[in-house]
């Protein structure tokens, strides 16, 4: 059996102010290094670990692992969210575009960006990718993001449940053991 980590980073300006941060690059703030922080506390003893390229992720790696190296797998980076990025939904709550997807559950077409399934399959790719080459009974962290997490608990996990049943805050974490590709969720944790 396989133990996975699922993290998600620790939070950054535009995650506070509730803002679609996916292709943006932004650094951790205060509160995204205080949950890092908070990780490093909770004894995960991992033996490998996997990250997003976002600078977010990398930096939540290194505050929550400071003596451990790591691998970037690209297929790990959070959605695009094409004319929506950086923006609230109370600030496009007369835009059209912007109600149609709501309208669909979030999983319509996004003008500009990456549309739900494309995202999902890019995740899964990795997941596919990286999840045979761990040897058997190893510990590994991926610090990634949240809508990676919800991606491949949805694709992997059982029981089945929905993309957005699996949401959880930034600098928390859902506990997996791996078994012949399925994921079963042990823990979920989120700072305090």
């Amino acid at each position: 059996m396989k133990e996975i980590i699922l993290i998600r980073h620790g939070a950054t300006a535009g995650n506070l102010e509730r803002r679609y941060i996916g292709r943006t690059d932004e650094p951790l703030c205060e509160q995204g290094r205080l949950q890092a922080l908070w990780l490093q506390q909770q004894g995960l003893h991992v033996d490998a670990l996997l990250v997003s390229p976002a600078l977010r992720a990398r930096q939540t790696a290194q505050l929550a692992f400071p003596a451990m190296s790591y691998q970037v797998i690209p297929e790990w980076r959070e959605t695009d969210f094409g004319i929506f990025e950086g923006k609230t939904a109370q600030e496009m709550e007369e835009d059209p575009d912007y109600r149609a997807w709501v309208d669909s559950g979030c999983r319509g077409p996004v003008p500009g960006g990456e549309q739900l399934a494309e995202f999902q399959a890019r995740c899964c790719a990795g997941f596919r990718r990286i999840e045979p080459l761990l040897p058997p009974d190893t510990h590994t962290a991926w610090v990634i993001h949240g809508g990676v997490i919800m991606a491949l608990l949805e694709a992997y996990a059982r029981p089945a449940r929905n993309f957005y049943d699996y949401h959880i805050g930034n600098g928390g974490y859902v506990r997996c053991s791996c078994r012949e590709g399925i994921l079963h969720v042990e823990e979920i944790r989120t700072p305090e």
